[in-house]
């Protein structure tokens, strides 16, 4: 039809106000949203040529959706049911797939596999797949924890978190620990590069050249990692040192020592609770992208390369962010108690 004869759009009170909050709903789609704009201002009068102008769109799309209005008012601006397979999984089915995901488990086997589950359940592998992904369901794998024993475990963790969340001023803060038999490795045949499609590969057995141990101190309001024995520093400042319970650390040396030099205090992270030390957050790192597929034919090129990154690292340096408070963190560990103080634990 051309712009010159156009039928008119006229709307009813409802239509109006349907399409105004079509428009004002941060909700509806925006396609719909568009469309609704359309079909007003058509209402308005105008060509589709200046309603295209105005709205910023092809006169083709102001005349599909005038047309489809005229058509079937309301009911054509939604969009249309799109082509393809229709469902075969049903909601029953969908529950008890995750249900029987959750309460049970295959007789002989301590958890579901996707076939073994689809097999019982009578539909595809797939369509299990896919409802585990939608549910955030993962079977196949499992975590590790352990309570700690400590019984002063509450007053340590609001002593070291208190550390992270308000250190003090005039003060520098460390967390401190040891990262020993750290080993030097030398693969049997030399590393294949990555290629595209194709991963690093190396083979699967190694020479060892011996070990070394790695003392590490992250200071946390910096960031930055010191792995010599040096002065540091400055006199002026209290330092707060947050390390584990290794015996060394109590040993009646230390003590003396501690005594002779009052501004180092030492903080103890709760026993089987190294997570609390931010410093593992850094030997993690460390190990994921140094050491892991690191290739070391002696340990003068392991202690190189160690001294290497953490000299990268501190040019770099950006402090880890600790952001439960102690509350939050015993919290958990309650939840954690709840669950396992059952009959047989």
């Amino acid at each position: 039809m051309a712009d010159n004869r156009l039928e008119p759009l006229v709307l009813t009170g409802d239509e109006r106000r349907t399409l105004e909050n079509w428009v004002r709903r941060r909700s509806t789609a925006q396609g719909l949203a568009l469309r609704a704009r359309i079909v007003l201002a058509c209402a308005q009068g105008g060509s589709n040529v200046a309603v295209a102008a105005r709205l910023g769109v092809s006169r083709t799309t102001v005349r599909k959706w005038r047309t489809r209005f005229l058509r079937d008012r309301l009911d054509g601006l939604p969009d249309e049911p799109r082509p393809g397979v229709p469902r075969t999984i049903t909601d029953a089915q969908v529950e008890e797939v995750v249900v029987r995901t959750l309460e049970e488990v295959p007789e002989g086997s301590t958890h579901w596999s996707k076939r073994e589950l689809a097999r019982q359940m009578g539909i595809s592998a797939t369509s299990v797949h896919r409802i585990w992904r939608a549910f955030g369901l993962q079977p196949w794998r499992t975590e590790t924890f352990k309570i700690s024993p400590d019984p002063l475990l509450i007053d340590k963790i609001r002593d070291v978190a208190g550390l992270y969340l308000a250190p003090p001023a005039n003060a520098a803060v460390f967390s401190v620990d040891e990262k020993p038999q750290i080993q030097a490795l030398e693969r049997t045949a030399p590393v294949l590069p990555m290629l595209p499609g194709v991963p690093e590969r190396r083979s699967f057995d190694y020479v060892r050249h011996g070990t070394i141990d790695l003392f590490a101190a992250l200071n946390i309001a910096t960031g930055k990692v010191i792995s010599k024995l040096s002065a540091h520093t400055d006199p002026a400042l209290a330092v707060h040192v947050i390390c584990d319970n290794l015996s060394a650390h109590k040993a009646p040396a230390v003590q003396r020592w501690l005594l002779a030099h009052p501004r180092f205090v030492l903080h103890f992270t709760p026993t089987y609770s190294s997570w609390i030390n931010q410093v593992e957050r850094w030997l993690a790192e460390l190990q994921r992208r140094c050491l892991q597929r690191g290739v070391f034919c002696s340990l003068d090129e392991l202690t190189t390369a160690l001294e290497e990154w953490i000299k990268l690292w501190n040019e770099n340096a950006r402090p880890f962010k600790w952001t439960k408070t102690p509350d939050q963190i015993i919290d958990r560990i309650c939840r954690y108690c709840s669950r396992i103080s059952r009959p047989g634990h």
